[in-house]
């Protein structure tokens, strides 16, 4: 048997599925995805990990932050995550996605769409902002900036809603498997005493 068909082996049947993390920038999205990505790999989920930034290099470079180009930002990676999960895969997707029509409209053109807003207040995500990007943002250094001088739309009704300001990572990341479990969404998913980490 050929090395790439025994590797397709390894991992369960399973339904695909998008997991949408949204939030303002330093609010923990990406830190949360990428720990939430490796718990499910070590229990031999299929998973994959869109996360915004590295989208922007690659799929979405040329795209300012006008309301219109990450608008189709938004739709361009919600296309590339609804391929990936009718083949099976579990999509994490670690993306802004400010607006509040654009995310409703990919929650209702997709199978097993799970909204998960990443809330942490704006003073928050400033102080853990490395970069200084919102500095750069309050001087007029950076134009359209999320929170700052364009909005951020929260969701209205998300399925999970995870207070990375009050929750530990492994909090949040154990809220969210948590709540897939009792969806249904995740079979033989293993939570013992929240040990899966």
């Amino acid at each position: 048997m050929p090395s790439a068909q025994k590797r397709k082996f390894q991992y369960m049947k399973q339904n695909g599925l998008i997991l949408w993390l949204t939030g303002l920038s330093g609010a923990g999205k990406t830190t949360i995805a990428q720990r939430l990505e490796n718990t499910l790999r070590k229990q031999r989920y299929l998973v994959e990990l869109l996360d915004g930034d590295i989208i922007r290099q690659n799929l979405s470079q040329g795209l300012g932050f006008t309301k219109e180009d990450r608008d189709i930002n938004v739709r361009r990676v919600g296309y590339v995550a609804n391929l990936l999960s009718r083949n099976g895969v579990i999509v994490i997707v670690s993306l802004i996605s400010p607006y509040r029509a654009v995310r409703d409209e990919l929650r209702y053109s997709s199978d097993n769409f799970v909204e998960i807003y990443v809330n942490a207040p704006i003073e928050v995500c400033e102080a853990r902002d490395i970069k200084g990007l919102y500095a750069k943002a309050r001087n007029g250094q950076i134009k359209f900036f999320t929170g700052i001088d364009d909005p951020y739309e929260e969701p209205r009704n998300p399925q999970i809603t995870c207070y990375s300001a009050k929750e530990t990572i492994d909090e949040s990341v154990v809220k969210i498997l948590i709540w897939l479990e009792k969806a249904n969404q995740l079979p033989q998913l293993v939570l013992s005493g929240q040990g899966c980490f």
